[in-house]
């Protein structure tokens, strides 16, 4: 059986000159990366066995996707720490560094005869049992990065060497949506930021990849050194390429992109598109999801008045056409100047194509409301058959008064929610089933005026 012994060093080692070859990384939102990687190496029949200078390598995810190729070992070492320089380096000669009190400094040579317990050989034969000096060691005892030695068996001479593993708490990227809101449309604008951890790239291809995947292994800690120093926004002007994979959507990202610790870089996710979009103003509910309501206290109460905005993603437009990873979605509006000012933000979840975009970006400020409740009774109801347990019925009445500050009218939606068997018995307001479980009332609000809403639910058990 052949067997070679080759040093290859990849393209993402820290401090380290680069090898020919390609890079392609797929990066997950909760830090994962999953590094491919082709090597010029080419690789004999039989036994290869290499060792390969990488940042962030876990042998227990390397693989070969070549069919012809499998792995036997991977051995990863860390970068060398002073004590195991000095177990490394018995039997040797080193020279230590002492300071001396004038604020120079001596060299002495001793020879290490062990480090733990520390025994130390001088020129003249005498044991120092503490170590001399500051020790200096020769490059052959240092490792300034992490070491994997791999072996691999091909059943047949291969031209390159292909290797993926997944690199725990590397990079981790989000998706910021900038919404322009004017009329009764809205300018969407999407990117990407990538913040690399600890992974250096040059120059590789870089995919996004969005969805809701599993995670079984513990979650590697973030390292504290690599904190963003800095910003890039790079120079990408086409559309991001998009495609389905199992249950995720890879984002293939145009050209290539270095990336370096510390250093997050921006880029476009789509073109900015165009789309209609509403306003909803909302006083939540305030039946409990499950449960009785209980009796509230007569005095009035305060509630948010909910502003919700959804933008319109219809099938065979531009923006609807194009599913949208989880982000950040920041809505702007022009003052009378013409400046943007921030009006909202919020968090979107995944949102596949042709659904439309609905978040929450805040309060009213001009539109408040206030809820009390005005009548509450609770009764025994006989059980449907005998031996079955005893129903309850819960009657509540409320108020909600909506008061309007701004110059135009409004109207608000007040809902209800719940689960289980619940009626509205009589409202002012008409109520409307939006499903089985929600009903809304749609109050319309004067210029600089109140509207009151009264109604009744019945919820039993």
């Amino acid at each position: 059986m052949a067997q070679i012994t080759a040093s290859v060093v990849l393209a993402i080692a820290v401090g380290v000159a680069p090898l020919a070859g390609q890079t392609s990384l797929s990066i997950y939102s909760d830090g994962r990366v999953v590094v491919r990687r082709t090597l010029t190496q080419a690789l004999q029949k039989g036994r290869n066995t290499f060792t390969l200078k990488v940042e962030g390598l876990d042998g227990a995810t390397l693989f070969s996707p070549d069919t012809a190729v499998a792995l036997v070992s991977a051995v990863v070492r860390p970068p060398t720490v002073p004590d195991a320089a000095l177990a490394a380096a018995a039997g040797q000669t080193l020279s230590f560094i002492r300071p001396r009190a004038d604020g120079g400094a001596d060299t002495v040579r001793a020879i290490v005869v062990r480090s733990d317990p520390p025994q130390y050989r001088l020129p003249d034969g005498r044991y120092v049992l503490s170590q001399p000096g500051e020790p200096l060691f020769p490059a052959e005892l240092v490792r300034t990065g992490p070491e994997a030695t791999i072996a691999l068996e091909a059943t047949q001479a291969r031209p390159r060497t292909e290797l993926v593993y997944v690199a725990d708490g590397a990079a981790r990227w989000e998706a910021v949506y900038q919404v322009v809101l004017g009329g009764a449309r809205c300018q969407v604008s999407g990117s990407a930021t990538i913040s690399s951890e600890s992974l250096r790239a040059d120059t590789a291809e870089v995919q996004l990849v969005a969805g809701s995947i599993n995670r079984a292994r513990p979650e590697a800690p973030a390292p504290q050194a690599n904190r963003a120093r800095g910003f890039a926004l790079a120079d990408v002007v086409v559309t991001t390429g998009e495609q389905a994979v199992g249950e995720t959507h890879v984002y293939q990202l145009p050209g290539k992109l270095s990336l370096d610790p510390g250093t997050p870089t921006t880029t476009a996710l789509f073109p900015r598109s165009a789309a209609a979009y509403t306003q909803e103003l909302i006083v939540p509910g305030a039946l409990p999801w499950r449960g009785f309501p209980g009796q509230a206290a007569g005095d009035d109460n305060r509630v948010p008045v909910q502003v919700w905005y959804t933008l319109k993603r219809g099938r065979g437009t531009p923006f609807g056409e194009r599913p949208l990873p989880g982000g950040t979605v920041q809505l702007y509006q022009a003052d009378s100047a013409g400046r943007f000012q921030l009006v909202g933000e919020a968090r979107s979840d995944h949102t596949a194509p042709g659904r439309d975009l609905r978040v929450r970006s805040g309060d009213a400020f001009d539109v408040t409301a206030e809820r009390v409740q005005t009548d509450y009774t609770q009764e025994q109801l006989a059980p449907p058959k005998r031996g079955m347990t005893a129903r309850q019925r819960i009657t509540a009445a409320y108020r909600v008064t909506i008061s309007n500050a701004k110059p135009a009218a409004v109207t608000v939606d007040v809902r209800e929610a719940r689960f289980g068997v619940w009626r509205v018995t009589e409202s002012s307001v008409p109520a409307e089933k939006i499903s089985a479980t929600e009903v809304r009332f749609r109050v319309p609000v004067p210029t600089n005026g109140d509207a009151t809403l009264t109604y009744t639910v019945q919820a039993e058990s």
